[in-house]
């Protein structure tokens, strides 16, 4: 359709993320399609408040906002985790959970802290107690309004105590199904990795899946 956003080798795409794990990760997934990227805060655009409720709606939000300032197509992520047995908290607010270290950054042992916290007062002791999942949307915008949205989910159950320094966020405690390691535990290649027939285990990997075969091309030099 001549109407859908796509990008080629050479295009300058702006990552609308403030958040230094989150941009490593997609630098990592968009460097073999030798795009320029740029973030957010290297531009010194704002953070939009997020004021959805939910993943699909701070997406779009904070794609809209940074294509518009930048006048550039953008790329947001919205991720965050549910956890079944406390009502599917943290969700969208996820980020919220983890509070501020002094120097402002999100510390995510606290974070891990109250969720486990959260679990033990609810009785999640066992593992099909614990279960969560992560999800991630991902929305491509272009300064004219248009978008693209696509959405990657990963199960799997909430561990204690956490596991593993790789990752960010809350990854130390979430084991993904069909696995004895966190996502912590784990190297990024095997979490969040991208290549022609492999689509690595995270949330973020398998919406960037589609966004690959949708935006550029499937991944085909072009």
């Amino acid at each position: 359709m001549a109407d859908r956003l796509t990008l080629r080798r050479g295009d300058r795409l702006v990552l609308a993320t403030h958040n230094a794990g989150k941009l490593r990760e997609f630098r990592e997934l968009l460097a073999p399609f030798g795009l320029d990227i740029v973030s957010a805060g290297e531009l010194g655009l704002p953070e939009p408040e997020e004021t959805g409720t939910t993943f699909v709606e701070n997406a779009r939000l904070k794609a809209h906002a940074a294509a518009r300032a930048a006048g550039l197509i953008a790329l947001a992520d919205d991720s965050g985790l549910s956890v079944e047995a406390i009502g599917g908290q943290p969700g969208v607010y996820t980020a919220n959970w983890a509070g501020s270290s002094a120097s402002g950054a999100r510390d995510y042992t606290v974070g891990m802290r109250r969720v486990e916290d959260a679990l033990q007062a609810a009785g999640a002791t066992t593992p099909g107690q614990r279960r969560g999942a992560f999800n991630a949307t991902l929305c491509l915008a272009h300064p004219d309004g248009r978008e693209q949205l696509y959405v990657g989910k990963a199960e799997g159950t909430l561990v204690w105590p956490p596991r593993g320094d790789k990752g960010f966020g809350f990854d130390p405690v979430f084991m993904p199904d069909g696995f004895d390691d966190t996502f912590g535990e784990m190297p990024s290649e095997a979490k969040h990795s991208w290549a022609p027939g492999r689509v690595g285990l995270s949330h973020r990997a398998r919406a960037f899946a589609q966004f690959v075969e949708d935006a550029l091309g499937g991944g085909v030099e072009h």
